[in-house]
Formats: C-alpha cells, structure tokens, sequence
C-alpha cells in the first residue's frame, strides 16, 4: 500500500514540475511573440507619419475634392500615426507570433501531425495576408468610393483619424480572420469533429451564414457585406479541396459512397 502511494505522490510531482515547465515555456514564447512585434514597432515608428498616410490612402482618393481628415482630439494627431504603426507592426510580424504558438504546441503532437500541421501554419499565415490586402485593395475603394458617392448634399464627407483607424482594423481582422475559413475547415474534418458529409451537406447554409457574418462584420452596405460573405464561402470549398489532398484516409470513404 504505501509503495502504491508512494507512486501516486511520484507521479503528482512529475505532473506539477510538467505544469511548471509548460508555463515557463508557455512565458518565453510570449515574450519573443512580444519582442518581434516592439523591434518591428522600433523600426516603423520614425515613419508613423508615411504609415498613416499610406493606410488611409483608400479613403483620402476617394474623398470629394476639398474634403479632408481631421481629428477631434487634441493628441489625436500624434497618438494615432503611432496607434496605427503599432498594430502594422503587429501585421507584419504576425509570421513569428504564429511560429511562437506553433513551437509551444510542436513538442505535445506527434510526427505525423507535426507533418499535418506545418502546411496548416504556413497557409494560415498566407491567407492571413491575403485576407488583409484583399480588404486594402479590393473593398476599401470600392466601399469608399460607394459611400462618398452616396453622401447627400450639403454634407461634407470629413472623417475623423481616429474613427477611420478603428474602422479599417475591424474590417482588416475581419477579413485576415475571414481568409482563415479553410484552416477551420481542414481542422474540423481532421479532427474528427465534423464528418466531411455534413460539411457538404452544409453548403446552403454556410452561404447564408457568410451573408449573416458579412452583415454584423462590415458597414450596413450591400458591397461590403457581398465581399467579404462571396469570397468567405469560396474560401469554405477551397478548405474542402485542401482537405482531399491533406487527409486523402477522411475523404476516401467519401469518394468511394460518391
């Protein structure tokens, strides 16, 4: 009895000096996630001026002649060039945050999720990207230009800097986390949560949800909700090609009743 006990308080031990270890390592990474994102931040930020300019550029061309920024806080000119710089700063090294969280799950799965997982990390970080240009380039212009051409009459479009920069992070998130759809997909189905049949037999309601999302995630304007809600379901097909190259043993058996 007392050697069984013994092992018992053995093997607590081991688990709490594992807990332990977990949390130290769980603090290096963050530190390093944290310190990429202030040397990035230190880099850009004698260019907070050029930052700014440039990541509001989509609404200054589409302004009317003679309309312009301004700001309706006293600090707002210095604090929002920098708020901006920062959460850049955050975008751009989103690629090592990302491998921070990767190198601290790595060494609890096994080698072939390893194998699974890395095409899995580098395809979040370049959906992520592309979900974040594909807002700069594609729906800013197209959605400032939509609603400096609806501004009534009298009314002077001039947009405060400070509610401008929280308006494009939400859509930049929005999309960047949108573009993620096939990430999701791929895990859902590798996982073993979510048979790929009910994933297919979903579709019509996926596409109806991605108008929903679309409607709560962008401005109350059929534009924007159309692009984000027609690429996000174009991207749920695309996690269920990926799918088939990734996890051929989960759609096997899928083909085969096909």
């Amino acid at each position: 009895m007392s050697y069984v006990t013994h092992d018992t308080e053995e093997e607590e031990q081991l688990a709490e000096g594992t807990l332990v270890s977990h949390l130290v390592e769980l603090r290096s990474r963050i530190l390093k996630a944290v310190t990429a994102v202030l040397v990035v931040f230190l880099v850009l930020a004698p260019f907070a001026q050029e930052v700014f300019t440039l990541v509001s550029e989509p609404l200054r061309n589409a302004m009317p002649e003679g309309s312009d920024l301004i700001s309706t806080k006293p600090a707002g000119p210095f604090l929002t060039p920098f708020m901006t710089t920062l959460f850049v700063a955050l975008f751009i090294a989103m690629p090592i945050v990302l491998y921070q969280v990767w190198a601290f799950v790595a060494p609890g799965l096994y080698r072939r999720e390893k194998r699974f997982a890395v095409p899995l990390l580098v395809s979040s970080v370049i959906l992520f990207y592309a979900g974040v240009a594909f807002a700069y380039y594609v729906v800013f212009p197209l959605m400032f230009a939509f609603f400096a051409a609806v501004t009534p009459e009298g009314v002077v479009m001039m947009t405060d800097i400070g509610e401008y920069l929280s308006f494009v992070l939400t859509l930049f998130l929005a999309f960047g986390v949108s573009f993620e759809v096939p990430i999701a997909t791929v895990m859902l189905i590798g996982t073993g949560l979510v048979d790929v049949r009910k994933l297919q037999a979903a579709r019509p309601y996926v596409f109806l949800g991605a108008f929903v999302l679309g409607m709560f995630l962008t401005p109350p304007d059929v534009i924007s909700q159309t692009l984000l809600a027609v690429p996000m379901y174009a991207l749920y097909e695309a996690g269920l090609v990926m799918a088939r190259f990734l996890l051929p043993e989960k759609m096997k058996p899928v083909e085969e009743e096909a």
